[in-house]
């Protein structure tokens, strides 16, 4: 799934973003660093659509080359990229600015777009959504309103190879990797059964993101140019691959990054997360302080609190250790119970008493209650659910 509780953590939260001030619409600013962040996926003309390849994702001056490539004037570009990023078009056939007889002949042309093939809405107003792409494969995309905001939780992956051991998507096994359109789409989608503009992006739901960094970074960089959301309002989660958190670095954008810990010790931390028997915490905390230098932002650590395996006062003492000194947030997860792990949500005062520890030792911290609950939005949960039959 993705990062390992995005069961939890996707599932959503309220607050997850925490988008601390709008971003201009061009992206993050560059550190002194002397790592040249690689070449960027959404430049200009560096693609141009085939009947395989859909428009969405591509920018205003890829478009104008498209449209002046089929034989159209090159205002014909600024009005597609109207209605695929601001009206929401679906397909060409929609756009009534087109002349007629030029639409005939798009039939093959994808904008790119999913169908939602359930969507089910929690009595706190979070709607889950499972959509249908292309090849009929189903990830799951959740829509959290607040009075004031408007938060996507989008998936990265269809399913996820992580196999955390409290994640509904782990248990599901691994498809393949989304396309950056199919990421783009899942907010969209959104926005529009919303009729609310979104302001807020996690990117917690199935999958691992940085096993799929060029997509993920190509979604990030259209959804702050073409949508118009700020880099400073989308939160990118990981469970941690080694070299992949300084290899999001190189890209310098604004972007929240969250890394699922879990765990205060390495013993612990291996038996929630398989794949962290391959990368100790001492590297993955190095990397993160690395990260730190290198792009001047904060790191957010995710904690889920398990009743009885990771919520004592010991490890709340031993998380605060590895965490002395660093430039970080701790959000506390209280987990979200699955019907295919049998873990539990510690107490009240349990919660209480691990995060007066850490308040004690100077570590700032929250508490994320997830969102949704009754729509079942522990990641990868409703999908499980829905298509049970086939994904046994």
């Amino acid at each position: 799934m993705v990062n390992t509780d995005k069961s939890q953590e996707s599932g959503v939260r309220s607050q997850e973003g925490r988008g601390q001030g709008k971003q201009g619409r061009k992206g993050g600013r560059r550190s002194n660093s002397s790592h040249q962040p690689p070449a960027a996926s959404h430049s200009p003309d560096s693609r141009l659509p085939t009947p395989d390849s859909p428009l969405l994702g591509l920018n205003q001056a890829q478009l104008t080359a498209w449209v002046r490539s089929q034989g159209q004037p090159a205002y014909r570009g600024q009005q597609l990229y109207d209605w695929i990023y601001h009206k929401g078009a679906r397909s060409l056939s929609e756009i009534s600015v087109f002349p007629k007889q030029w639409r005939s002949t798009l039939i093959d042309v994808s904008i790119g777009r999913s169908q939602i093939h359930h969507r089910t809405v929690a009595p706190d107003d979070t709607v889950k959504y499972l959509l249908q792409l292309a090849d009929n494969q189903i990830v799951e995309t959740v829509g959290i309103p607040t009075d004031k905001r408007l938060t996507v939780c989008v998936s990265t992956q269809v399913g996820c190879p992580m196999a955390c051991d409290f994640c509904a998507t782990g248990k599901g096994g691994f498809r393949r990797n989304l396309a950056a359109h199919e990421i783009i789409d899942q907010v969209l989608t959104v926005q529009s059964d919303f009729q609310r503009r979104v302001s807020h992006i996690v990117f917690m739901g199935m999958g691992e993101p940085l096993l799929n960094t060029e997509n993920v970074v190509a979604a990030i960089q259209s959804l702050n140019q073409d949508v118009g959301i700020g880099q400073r309002c989308m939160t990118l989660s990981t469970v941690g691959i080694p070299g992949r958190i300084l290899k999001l670095a190189q890209y310098q954008l604004q972007v929240t990054l969250a890394v699922s810990l879990h765990a205060s010790n390495q013993a612990t931390r291996e038996k929630l997360i398989p794949s962290a028997q391959k990368y100790s915490l001492h590297d993955l905390l190095s990397e993160c302080r690395e990260y730190v230098r290198l792009t001047s932002r904060r790191v957010t650590f995710e904690y889920i609190l398990l009743a009885g395996v990771n919520d004592g006062i010991k490890q709340a003492a031993e998380l605060a250790q590895l965490l002395r000194g660093f430039q970080s947030h701790v959000n506390l997860i209280p987990y979200n119970s699955i019907r295919e792990a049998d873990y539990q949500r510690p107490s009240s005062s349990q919660i209480q008493a691990f995060v007066n520890v850490l308040k004690q030792q100077q570590i700032a911290v929250s508490v994320r209650y997830s969102r949704g609950l009754e729509a079942e939005a522990a990641c990868g949960q409703l999908r499980a659910q829905q298509l049970k039959p086939s994904l046994d």
